[in-house]
């Protein structure tokens, strides 16, 4: 790794304190959010306290010093509310609990405390499209049978045939199979169905029932009050169904994802929901946030859940589902930024998350989707993986890092069978469920198995390390400045001192090469190689870091990102 900036340390001062929960410090600037570097957290895979091997929030306390040592603004926590488990925790029964295995509410409130204590801002995942089946109002709707007002708050629905045996609509469940399950009455005959876009286990609720937005209305005050920085909210896009639940009339609907509006997804609906949460955020001082999960057919529909009085920001998965192709990065670049532009939101910008094959190991393989399942060139995808990631720290809007990312995690693509967890792995068809391969413990340090994730003598993590993660422990990349830690902390403490970076709405795209993007922001540019083959190019300014270290006076390495100032 080349570089001019010296690599940020533990004694780094010049982040404020958020000193009173959730309220910028004196002097801060507002708009926190425009421009913030956001680091998801997978509870169970971050940090391990007690030694059962389930990562928890007093092992994500624990741990917060590396997050604020490698630069970013933000974390954002997936689910660790009261919950079966059955979907990794996106199946909650009580959205004000935290579930035993991740702690007590006392652990949330000091997890909250510490990270504002250190300059980190907490953003929770919110999950109302859909509730566990253990949640007391689905429970207490299963045992009062039809007619209880309990059935409301979900899609209970008879079936269609002779005797109801067949679903009440033809669609498909996310996960595979049918979106419906039939119940029992409490007289052991064969009931009514209910709907569920995810397993059996997830019903959705019905948002035109009264109670659900209230509900949730008071969940959302509920967390702000704890002090939490914003919500990231889960299938955002799903809440609101179209009237009469009508067929979509296809199989394999799947498929259809993010190519049309569904009658149950990105229904126009939802934006009244996101209108009067965003009233309750904007009572609460220091600017608390809505980001949406909305898988959307267009970058445009994407911007409808953010403009100016409803969500602060919404995922880009187009970026994320873009390979790494110039001529394509340019165009989802430059899409993105003018589909945000008129609604005065920032663009976000985002290679991995828990969802998807880590982008190390998605960039060693041909162009494929999101979840592959073999490992590819490993030497050949972290090349590439480095140079997207300061690609992406270099365009203007918002940046989401995965958890270990900035360790150059593969995905762990052969994991046995036996020790798999992903819901959708056990059912015929649906997702792909090699979600579990992304979601692998982090190595903090030593060199044997748990690394670091928790103590060795209570055993091994909850999904096995690979023994080669030994050599890609935060101990041990610390202090190697060729090491993927390190070009992170350098890229980020760069974009942190540049004002270039982040801000704004729009680059200035140079001449350059085929395979190559270069523009400029101000008195900084990034040359982009996505060739195979090093590439002649005149030198913009004076170096400030490179993806790589095989470097050239006038040459832009293969498959590498380097940052100018001019």
């Amino acid at each position: 790794m080349t570089q001019a900036s010296t690599t940020r340390s533990a004694a780094d001062t010049s982040r404020p304190v958020l000193a009173t929960a959730g309220t910028p410090a004196a002097g801060e600037p507002r708009g926190w959010w425009r421009d913030a570097v956001i680091y998801q957290v997978y509870p169970r895979s971050f940090a391990d306290a007690n030694g059962d091997g389930m990562g928890d929030l007093p092992g994500i306390r624990s741990r917060l010093p590396h997050l604020r040592d490698l630069g970013v603004d933000a974390v954002w926590l997936s689910p660790f509310y009261a919950s079966p488990q059955a979907d990794a925790g996106y199946d909650v029964a009580d959205y004000r609990a935290v579930d035993p295995m991740f702690g007590t509410l006392l652990d949330a409130d000091a997890l909250i405390r510490d990270a504002h204590a250190l300059g980190l801002r907490i953003i929770v995942d919110l999950v109302p499209n859909h509730s566990s089946d253990q949640h007391e109002w689905f429970q207490r709707a299963l045992r009062e049978g039809p007619g209880s007002p309990l059935r409301d708050r979900y899609h209970f629905r008879p079936g269609r045939g002779t005797d109801g045996e067949l679903p009440p609509n033809d669609w498909e469940s996310i996960f595979g199979g049918p979106a419906w399950t039939r119940t029992e009455n409490p007289d052991g005959t064969p009931g009514e169905w209910y709907l569920h876009l995810f397993a059996p286990e997830q019903p959705d609720f019905n948002w035109d029932s009264p109670a659900v937005a209230d509900e949730f209305r008071s969940i959302l005050r509920f967390w702000l009050d704890m002090g939490v920085d914003g919500f990231r909210v889960d299938v955002a896009h799903g809440l609101v169904k179209a009237p009469g639940l009508p067929d979509l009339g296809t199989h394999d609907q799947l498929k259809l994802l993010g190519n049309d509006v569904m009658p149950f997804f990105d229904q126009d609906g939802v934006h009244e929901i996101y209108r009067a949460w965003r009233k309750i955020l904007d009572e609460y001082p220091g600017e608390r946030i809505l980001v949406a999960e909305a898988w959307t057919p267009t970058v445009e529909r994407t911007a409808n859940y953010v403009r100016p009085d409803e969500m602060h920001q919404a995922f880009n998965f187009q970026y994320l589902s873009t390979y790494w192709d110039a001529a394509g990065l340019r165009e989802v670049i430059d899409a993105s930024l003018d589909a945000m532009r008129p609604v005065g939101a920032p663009t976000t910008w985002v290679l991995s998350n828990h969802d998807v094959t880590r982008h190390a190991t998605r960039f060693g393989n041909p162009p494929g989707g999101t979840q592959l399942r073999t490992p590819g060139d490993r030497e050949l995808g972290l090349r590439r993986a480095r140079a997207a990631t300061l690609l992406m720290l270099a365009l203007p809007g918002s940046a989401y890092l995965y958890q270990g990312e900035e360790l150059g995690l593969p995905d762990v693509t052969d994991l046995p069978d036996e020790v798999r967890q992903d819901p959708s792995f056990f059912r015929a068809s649906g997702q792909d469920g090699f979600r579990d391969g992304c979601r692998v413990p982090i190595p903090w340090s030593g060199d044997a198995a748990p690394y670091g994730f928790g103590p060795v003598a209570q055993g091994p993590s909850w999904l096995p390390q690979p023994a080669e993660w030994a050599a890609l422990s935060v101990e041990a990349q610390t202090g190697d400045p060729n090491s993927t830690l390190e070009l992170y902390r350098s890229a980020l403490a760069i974009r942190r001192q540049r004002p270039e970076l982040g801000a704004g709405d729009r680059v200035q795209w140079l001449d350059a090469p085929a395979g190559v993007l270069m523009f400029r922001r101000g008195d900084f540019v990034c040359t982009v190689n996505t060739t195979g083959q090093p590439v002649e190019l005149m030198v913009p300014g004076t170096l400030l870091l490179s993806s790589v270290e095989d470097r050239q006076p006038g040459v832009l390495p293969a498959d590498s990102t380097s940052w100018w100032a001019v």
